[in-house]
């Protein structure tokens, strides 16, 4: 990775670090965890737990920037083969560069979920928490009568993710030098394909699992 890559995406997984942080902070989501667990065990169970999740919370802090180069790497591949389809070549850095940039458009998502409940919906559980999606459909269907397995779905349909899809296109276009709609095309028969997979691959697992 080059020394620019490496700055960038060190401020990208400092950016989800320190949001993760203020928001546990702000929005107190450890005592909501030990208000929910208190419905179905005791209070040394529910301290039991609390505990582990402390010991063990620097696993969290490993795990997200190697998530996070996975997905961008793994993105920049598949769109790199969509790419090759239509006959153009350009480097993987590029492409890796690319989505990358486009990346940092998520930390959206977890400041605008830290500011409704800060600020607008301050009577909430952890199970609001979990459930909410900023700028998402599941806002507007709500999730309390859905099935379980219509959550993520509902979570991933969402204008951030709309937005990702343009900032893609975007790069794509100037590195490959075509109009923005091939641009767009290749994000949408690349990422778009993979993407609806991977989102009925997840409601497949959930609905075994219930």
């Amino acid at each position: 990775m080059k020394l620019k890559y490496f700055i960038l995406f060190f401020l990208l997984c400092l950016s989800y670090l320190g949001i993760g942080i203020v928001t546990q902070e702000l929005l107190k989501t450890e005592i909501l965890l030990a208000e929910t667990l208190l419905e179905q065990f005791t209070r040394d169970q529910v301290i039991e737990v609390i505990n582990f999740n402390r010991k063990w919370e620097w696993i969290t802090y490993l795990l997200l920037p190697l998530l996070l180069l996975l997905k961008i790497a793994v993105i920049a591949k598949i769109i790199d083969v969509g790419a090759f389809f239509i006959d153009k070549k350009v480097s993987y850095s590029k492409l890796f560069s690319a989505v990358l940039k486009a990346e940092f458009i998520f930390l959206a998502a977890p400041v605008l979920k830290l500011g409704w409940f800060y600020f607008f919906e301050t009577d909430f559980s952890l199970v609001d928490l979990q459930n909410f999606y900023p700028l998402a459909l599941i806002n507007i269907t709500g999730y309390e009568n859905l099935d379980s397995w219509f959550i993520y779905p509902l979570q991933a349909l969402n204008l951030i993710e709309v937005v990702y899809w343009f900032l893609l296109a975007f790069q794509i276009k100037n590195l490959l030098d075509v109009d923005f709609v091939k641009s767009f095309g290749i994000v949408m028969s690349s990422y778009g394909v993979v993407l609806l997979i991977w989102i009925i691959a997840v409601m497949f697992f959930t609905l075994n699992m219930n």
